[in-house]
């Protein structure tokens, strides 16, 4: 088992009552493992945001299918990053719009890049990339 160190804080009553409430709603047993998941989540951010680190991803999209040409132009645009797209799923929502999740994996520059030129596609009504490390550098 790891060491564990203890260190106290001075935190306003009021926002020490919304976090516990916060918590207690995604149901943590107590404070200490919230605040290592807020650590832990920084950390992973800081480590995606340098150009060459390994990242891990989603690029989630919503478009509507009858726009023409764009669905080849995504299954272009990922066939051009074919190194990049581990899997991709393509749900149906309603009779005009799709959702398209695509799992990618690498430098996190190349990982963004890739995820601009998704949501950037004409066509697409809303994309957002999701990015988060293998955590193995995280306790």
């Amino acid at each position: 088992m790891t060491d564990l160190t203890r260190f106290g804080i001075s935190i306003d009553q009021d926002l020490l009552s919304r976090f516990d409430r916060m918590i207690g709603d995604k149901g943590y047993a107590n404070r200490s493992e919230a605040i290592r998941d807020l650590i832990r989540a920084a950390l992973v951010e800081q480590e995606w945001r340098q150009d060459d680190s390994e990242t891990v991803g989603t690029v989630t999209l919503v478009y509507d299918h009858h726009t023409r040409d764009l669905a080849d132009k995504l299954t272009d645009h990922q066939h051009s990053h074919h190194d990049a797209i581990v899997s991709a799923l393509h749900v149906h929502l309603d009779a005009h719009h799709c959702l398209e999740v695509v799992v990618v994996r690498g430098a996190s520059r190349k990982v963004k890049r890739l995820a601009d030129e998704l949501i950037g596609t004409k066509g697409v009504k809303h994309g957002k990339l999701t990015m988060t490390t293998t955590g193995a550098s995280l306790s």
